[in-house]
């Protein structure tokens, strides 16, 4: 028994050392009939757990943040600092009544929060978690991704028209028009990297990212000015399809109440609340993976000493952290406001930066290279910028205090 221990405990070691083909550690011991299921179960099981998990921390630490930055405590009750209060809105939420209104379609009422939840945790199976730890390698990952992603709009849809409510349809109509519109640029912003590593398998974009022989420094596409200004790019646009402020548009509580998930109480609100966060977590993962050098250390020498994963998960943590950090800073904008930065600035800007990632890729990491398409970048910025804000439109902005007359 104790040498059985032993091999195990071996066995998660290989893993967490970041050895190659880490299921190749377990199979052996598993039956030869049941290999294809425990190979697919060993691929499924952590994205269960680890995402799930990741979603109840990032919840409590979130509150904390956004009360740090509006000078009040935050969750500080239940369990040591307030860290468990992910567990009591679990329980509040599982054990609240599940209201359904009279009018509502209550098939599609009940398919729509797994219809949200399940396609996002199928876009975490192509991502390239750590070396040799990719559920599903496919050549053409980036399209998988993207296609069944795209699938959450009908969900939002079947939320807020089976709900029979009109701000619940309001906030889904508002939802889709944002998702479809933000969608555009954020492809866009993809399309670069494909251009450039001349391949849609994430694995091997990232694997394009790794520093050369004779190289200290990775080569992650954010260095260069095509990547930088592609993953600013991709940020804005993914901070809009997750619905995170301030695109929080379709749940405006201030103007429609709650928006689609209005008349979801208990579970199924909770998987609405599962579903977005998860969906912010895929898009810092395909950020990362196509922009931030995947599971590859910013420094060669560093990938030596930390685990690939490592890696991955503190990228994600700090691109999960600028995304509470904006949710805490910036207002929520308006509907016009939205739709002219997605069309009017986002789409032209992506298009002249897959037009940069070309000369990038005829001009090179040369001189020549770096100043034609940073100073095509820029001056774009620049001229979208004052066509979609001209200085007319902004007025000096006066201060008055409450009793005092007109300035």
């Amino acid at each position: 028994m104790m040498e059985g221990l032993r091999e195990f405990c071996g066995m998660i070691w290989k893993v967490l050392s970041d050895q190659p083909d880490p299921k190749a550690a377990f199979l052996p011991l598993v039956p030869e009939a049941w290999r294809v299921e425990v190979s697919a179960l060993l691929s499924v099981l952590p994205i269960l757990m680890v995402f799930p998990a990741l979603f109840a921390l990032t919840t409590v630490l979130e509150r904390k943040g956004l009360g740090r930055i509006q000078n009040r405590p935050g969750p500080n009750r239940v369990g040591p600092a307030g860290f468990l209060q992910f567990a009591a809105d679990g329980i509040k939420t599982l054990t609240k009544e599940d209201v359904v209104p009279r009018a509502a379609d209550r098939v599609l009422h009940f398919i729509a929060p797994l219809a949200l939840v399940v396609p996002v945790f199928l876009t975490f199976s192509v991502l390239p978690f750590g070396r040799n730890l990719v559920p599903l390698n496919l050549d053409a990952g980036l399209l998988f991704f993207f296609a069944v992603g795209a699938s959450t709009e009908l969900a939002i849809f079947m939320a807020g028209w089976a709900s029979r409510n009109k701000y619940s349809l309001l906030g889904a109509l508002r939802g889709i028009a944002q998702m479809v519109s933000y969608e555009i640029p954020l492809i866009l912003s993809t399309l670069s990297v494909v251009m450039v590593a001349g391949t849609m398998s994430l694995p091997a974009i990232v694997d394009a990212q790794a520093a050369g022989s004779g190289d200290l420094l990775s080569r992650w596409h954010v260095f260069t000015p095509w990547g930088f200004a592609g993953f600013l790019l991709f940020l804005v646009a993914a901070c809009a399809e997750a619905n995170r402020a301030p695109f929080d548009l379709p749940e405006g509580e201030s103007e429609i109440i709650a928006g689609y998930y209005l008349e979801y109480s208990g579970f199924k609100f909770a998987l609405f609340f599962l579903g977005e966060y998860l969906g912010l977590f895929a898009a810092c993962g395909l950020g990362i993976t196509l922009f931030l050098g995947g599971w590859h250390a910013p420094f060669r020498f560093m990938e030596a000493w930390v685990p690939s994963y490592l890696w991955f998960f503190a990228k994600l943590a700090g691109l999960v952290a600028v995304f509470i950090w904006v949710r805490g800073t910036l207002p929520r904008v308006r509907m016009d406001q939205l739709m002219n930065l997605a069309w009017k600035f986002m789409l032209p800007l992506a298009l002249i930066n897959l037009f940069a990632a070309a000369l990038w890729h005829f001009l090179g990491s040369t001189p020549a290279g770096w100043a034609i398409t940073t100073g095509l970048l820029v001056v774009s910025y620049w001229s979208l910028g004052r066509i979609l804000m001209p200085p007319g439109r902004i007025g000096r902005r006066v201060y008055r205090y409450a009793g005092e007359g007109p300035a």
